[in-house]
C-alpha cells in the first residue's frame, strides 16, 4: 500500500452566491482502502464529489492526484484521470437498453457506426464479470429502481478508473443485491483501487469502511479508522448530539389482534397484473403501520402504483367497506389516498419548480378561491407550515427542489402530500437517501400521523428499519404475498429473510416451497 494518499483535498471550499456548501475541507484518500463520507444531508458530501468529478471547480483550495494539482473543468477531465462516479440520482435513459445505457459516449463503433453485436457482447462481459445478472439488451423502462441502479453501478465501473466514488449506492437496494456490491468493493480494493463511499446506513458503513470522515454543515469534523469508532460515536459527530434511539417509540401501540378484528379502511382481493404482482389479498386498519418486505423484483412496489391508479389490474379494491375502481392517480387521491414514491427524481417532485410550488401541487382546492385564482398568502403559508412540520434546510420556500439534497428533496415529497391529509398513506422507500437525523424525524412524523388514526403503508428494503416500525408484516416473493406476520415480537431478521428467499439461513441453500 501506498504511503503517500492517491488523491489529497487541501482547504477546498465551495460557494454558491452567498451560500457556502463547503469550507476549507481536508481529506487524504488512500488506495486499496474504502474511505466512507458521513454527514446529514446537505453536509457537503455530495458537493464535494461533484467537484472531484469534474462538475463543480473549487472556489478556493485544491485537489491533488498523486501529488500533482489538478483542477477539472468537465466531467471527461475527471474520467480521463481515473475517476468514476456512481451518482445517488441516476444519470440514465429510459429510452435505451441496459447495453446502451452502460456504454453510452463509449460506444465500440466502426466508420462512425455504432457495432451493436460489439456493444452487447461487452455489456454482457462486464455485467457478468460485476456479478449483476440483467438482460444486456433489456430496455431500462421494464427495470426496477434497484436494477436501475445495479446499471449505474456498472456504467461508472465501464471507464477505467482508480478512484470509484460511490454515493449513496445501496439507497435502491435490498441486502441481497447490496452484497452484490459488496463483493464489487472488494474486487476493487484488492486491485489497490480507492473507493470514496458515501452512505447513510450506518451497518454498512461498519461492514465495509476502513477509514471514516464527518462532515457537519459543510466543514470537516474529523476522520476515524472503522476499527477504533462505534456507531453511537459517529452518529453523535455526525449530527452534533447524541442519539441514543434510531426509532421513535410507539405514540399508540396498536394490538393486532383488536385491529384485525375491526372493520378495514382498506381490502384489497385478488389483485392481479400478469407477470408482475399475483393474486393479492390484504387489508389495512386505521392507525397501523403495515410493512412491506421482498426482494427486488418481488412486485411489492408494482402493487403500490396499482393502489394509486399509476397501473392497471384486476380485482377488487375496497375502502372503509366500498368497492372502489381506482384507474387513475386523481380516483386515488379523491379517495384520500397519498402515494410517496421510491423514484422522487422522476415521479415525485418537479425538480425545476420551487419548494412552495411543490409542496402545493396537489392541494389546489386549498389555496385557491371560488373564481379559480390561488390565494397567494394561503399557499405561502401552507409552504411555511410545511417546512417547519417536515424540518426542509432550505434558504427560502422559492428555491428550486432540483438544488437541494437528496434528503431534503425527499422531505418535500413527504410535505406535499401531508398537506392533502391522507387517510391511507403509501411511502415507497421513504428514508431512501436519508441520514440518520432526517430518518428519525421522517420516523416521528409516521409515529405521530398514525396515532391520529392514519393507516399507512410502508415498503423499505431495510430489515431493521421496516421491522421496527411496523404493527404487522407482509412478505412477497416472486410476485405473490407468501408471509404476513400479525405479531412484531420475537420475530427475527433470519425469519424474514427465510421466507423473502425461500433460502434457509443455514447456509444449506434448501429451499422453501
Amino acid at each position: 500500500m501506498l504511503t503517500k494518499p492517491i488523491i489529497e483535498v487541501i482547504n477546498v471550499a465551495k460557494r454558491f452566491g452567498s451560500v457556502e456548501a463547503l469550507t476549507d475541507i481536508s481529506l487524504k484518500i488512500m488506495q486499496g482502502r474504502v474511505h466512507t463520507l458521513l454527514g446529514e444531508n446537505g453536509a457537503g458530501k455530495s458537493t464535494l464529489m461533484k467537484i472531484l468529478a469534474g462538475i463543480y471547480p473549487p472556489s478556493s483550495g485544491q485537489v491533488l492526484l498523486y501529488g500533482q494539482p489538478m483542477l477539472f473543468l468537465n466531467p471527461e477531465q475527471s474520467r480521463r484521470a481515473g475517476i468514476a462516479i456512481i451518482y445517488q440520482e441516476l444519470s440514465l435513459s429510459r429510452n435505451m437498453s441496459v447495453a446502451e445505457n452502460i456504454y453510452a459516449n463509449q460506444e465500440p463503433q466502426r466508420f462512425g457506426i455504432i457495432n451493436d453485436k460489439r456493444l452487447l457482447k461487452n455489456a454482457s462481459a462486464l455485467l457478468e464479470d460485476l456479478g449483476i445478472m440483467l438482460d444486456p439488451a433489456q430496455p431500462l423502462s421494464n427495470l426496477s429502481m434497484a436494477q436501475r441502479q445495479l446499471v449505474e453501478i456498472a456504467k461508472a465501473l465501464s471507464y477505467p478508473s482508480q478512484i470509484v466514488i460511490m454515493d449513496e449506492p445501496t439507497s435502491s437496494l435490498s441486502d441481497n443485491e447490496a452484497e452484490i456490491l459488496f463483493k464489487i468493493i472488494a474486487k476493487l480494493k484488492k486491485q489497490d483501487k480507492a473507493i470514496i463511499y458515501i452512505s447513510h446506513r450506518m451497518s454498512e458503513i461498519m461492514q465495509i469502511s476502513d477509514d471514516i470522515s464527518i462532515l457537519r454543515d459543510g466543514r470537516f469534523i474529523k476522520t476515524l479508522q472503522k476499527d477504533k469508532c462505534d456507531i453511537n460515536e459517529l452518529i453523535a459527530l455526525m449530527v452534533g448530539r447524541e442519539m441514543k434511539d434510531i426509532y421513535p417509540p410507539k405514540i399508540h401501540k396498536i394490538a393486532a389482534e383488536t385491529a384485525l378484528q375491526n372493520q378495514a379502511i382498506l381490502e384489497v382481493n385478488n389483485l392481479h397484473k400478469q407477470d408482475v404482482f399475483n393474486h393479492i389479498s390484504f387489508n389495512l386498519h386505521e392507525g397501523e403501520i403495515l410493512g412491506f418486505f421482498g426482494l427486488v423484483g418481488a412486485g411489492r412496489s408494482d402493487i403500490m402504483k396499482a393502489l394509486f391508479g399509476m397501473a392497471a389490474y384486476t380485482g377488487e379494491i375496497s375502502i372503509k367497506g366500498k368497492l372502489v375502481k381506482i384507474r387513475h392517480p386523481y380516483d386515488a387521491i379523491s379517495q384520500k389516498i397519498a402515494f410517496v414514491t421510491e423514484n422522487r427524481k422522476e415521479e415525485g417532485l418537479s425538480l425545476a419548480h420551487s419548494i412552495l410550488n411543490n409542496i402545493n401541487g396537489v392541494n389546489f382546492k386549498q389555496i385557491t378561491h371560488k373564481t379559480g385564482i390561488i390565494n397567494r398568502l394561503k399557499e405561502i403559508e401552507i409552504a411555511q407550515s410545511a417546512i417547519l412540520k417536515t424540518s426542509i434546510k432550505t434558504s427560502s420556500m422559492d428555491e428550486l427542489a432540483g438544488n437541494l439534497s437528496g434528503g431534503n428533496q425527499q422531505k418535500i415529497v413527504l410535505a406535499k402530500w401531508l398537506e392533502s391529509k391522507p387517510h391511507i398513506l403509501i411511502l415507497d422507500e421513504p428514508t431512501r437517501g436519508v441520514d440518520v437525523g432526517a430518518k428519525y424525524e421522517i420516523y416521528k412524523i409516521m409515529r405521530t400521523l398514525a396515532a391520529s388514526g392514519t393507516a399507512i403503508i410502508m415498503i423499505s428494503s431495510e430489515l431493521p428499519e421496516v421491522m421496527a416500525l411496523s404493527d404487522r408484516l407482509i412478505v412477497m416473493r416472486e410476485k405473490h404475498i407468501v408471509k404476513q406476520f400479525d405479531q412484531m415480537q420475537g420475530l427475527t431478521q433470519e425469519m424474514i429473510m427465510f421466507f423473502a428467499t425461500g433460502v434457509h439461513s443455514n447456509k444449506t441453500n434448501k429451499r422453501t416451497s
